[in-house]
């Protein structure tokens, strides 16, 4: 199953009851609760949890245990938990270290803006923590949001109540007509623009590379976006490392993804397999962060 056909689990009234929790009785209360949650997510999504296990096997290079595949399930719940008190502003107690901050300091300063390569691994909203603490510049994400749209209802609903609205502020729905000028605009005023690059909508071209020792399909979208916003391309990934502790890291991809029209495809093909090899290093070295609930290798439905 691909993650265009997943239901979104879970319920508004859910998270609605966790932030009333963890509002008046505290973070260590509302991180007891995650075991639970999560462990009920995990019971009851056999899919999701079938893939979770493929992945880990692959990641890890041998068999993992039981816990191994649980423990996405946990840190993605941990992750939606601390999600309510960063937008908040609510740093205190928080661990965030951050790698190649200078570096991504230093593109700032020409001008010009920045595009930021992503994944679903790890938190978005660590990164956007580090913006807080004195990003000089916007800091804007063109994603696809119809397949979350009760969390995304949410957690707009929260941050209106606490003073901002990130999921209109700094959201560009990805398939909007405006969503490419937007984008540009952005950058035009020296911003950063977060583009995620693993996953395929269905309606992306899409090329298989060679992704944890077999062929993946990762989708050319958003690479045939960079190059036509023609800016300085960075990977950037916040991972949670433990309790209230996240590292962050900016690391250089491409001074600008330039395409040839005569050779443009094989262009393409040679910026996403170098996306794909730099993604499985981060997703071997933090296995515990990648939050793709789904048949990642297309695997399931041919055998």
């Amino acid at each position: 199953m691909t993650w265009t056909r997943q239901k979104e689990r879970g319920s508004t009234a859910a998270l609605r009851l966790m932030a009333w929790i963890v509002t008046r009785m505290g973070y260590g209360v509302g991180f007891a609760l995650l075991w639970p949650i999560a462990g009920y997510f995990f019971v009851t999504s056999p899919l999701q949890r079938r893939a979770m296990r493929r992945f880990q096997r692959r990641a890890r290079g041998r068999a993992p245990t039981t816990r191994e595949v649980f423990q996405p399930f946990l840190v993605f719940a941990a992750t939606i938990l601390d999600r309510l008190f960063l937008l908040d502003g609510q740093r205190t107690g928080y661990d965030l270290r951050i790698e190649g901050l200078d570096l991504l300091n230093e593109r700032i300063a020409r001008g010009g803006g920045c595009i930021l390569l992503g994944a679903h691994i790890g938190s978005f909203n660590a990164m956007h923590a580090v913006a807080d603490t004195g990003c000089p510049v916007e800091v804007v994400s063109l994603m696809h949001t119809q397949n979350a749209t009760k969390s995304a209802e949410f957690f707009a609903e929260w941050g209106a109540r606490h003073g901002r609205n990130p999921q209109t502020e700094t959201v560009i729905p990805l398939g909007q007509p405006d969503a490419m000028l937007r984008a540009a605009e952005a950058l035009g005023r020296g911003g950063l623009v977060g583009i995620l690059a693993d996953r395929t909508p269905g309606t992306d071209k899409v090329v298989r590379l060679p992704f944890l020792g077999e062929d993946a399909a990762f989708p050319l979208g958003p690479h045939i976006l960079a190059g036509v916003l023609g800016a300085p391309v960075m990977m950037a990934f916040g991972v949670w490392t433990g309790k209230r502790r996240y590292e962050v890291h900016f690391v250089p991809f491409a001074e600008r993804i330039a395409l040839d029209r005569r050779e443009r495809q094989a262009q393409l093909e040679a910026v996403a397999r170098d996306y794909a090899a730099r993604l499985e290093r981060i997703a071997r070295r933090y296995p515990d962060n990648w939050f793709n609930f789904f048949d990642f290798w297309d695997e399931m439905d041919a055998r």
